[in-house]
């Protein structure tokens, strides 16, 4: 994950990660990782994923986002890759209707964890996805 600089960040989003088939190889079936952290004080405001290589050799690619380590899925929940027809945009269990008001909110800083969920994904030839995420940080004021 990487943080944008302002210029970036004046376009909607605060932290970008890109992820391959090879990376999401890597994190397995099952497995997860951290992929941004949400700082003491702060929010996620904005979650989405756009599939900017369509995924091959698989067909069951489902990803989560969120803090629970358990079941991360406050952001974006069980997300068909395979099936997305256009960029998806905050469908977590958090989010209620698609808002786009702050969820999440923690007093000590919390990991974003993308969780990955496919029993073929090491048959996976080709594909990438972006996960943006606005995070907003009032722990900055402090």
């Amino acid at each position: 994950m990487s943080e944008l600089s302002n210029n970036e960040a004046g376009r909607g989003f605060t932290h970008v990660y890109t992820a391959t088939y090879e990376d999401l190889q890597t994190i397995g079936n099952g497995g997860q990782l951290t992929i941004a952290t949400i700082p003491a004080g702060g929010a996620v405001e904005l979650a989405g994923v756009y599939e900017s290589i369509a995924f091959a050799g698989t067909t069951s690619l489902v990803i989560d986002v969120g803090t629970s380590s358990g079941d991360p899925d406050e952001f974006i929940d069980a997300l068909d890759v395979d099936g997305m027809s256009a960029p998806v945009f905050n469908t977590g269990d958090a989010f209620t209707g698609g808002q786009s008001q702050p969820v999440g909110g923690t007093n000590t800083a919390a990991s974003i964890i993308l969780e990955v969920t496919d029993a073929a994904i090491a048959s996976a030839t080709a594909g990438e996805i972006v996960i943006g995420l606005r995070i907003v940080d009032l722990g900055q004021f402090a």
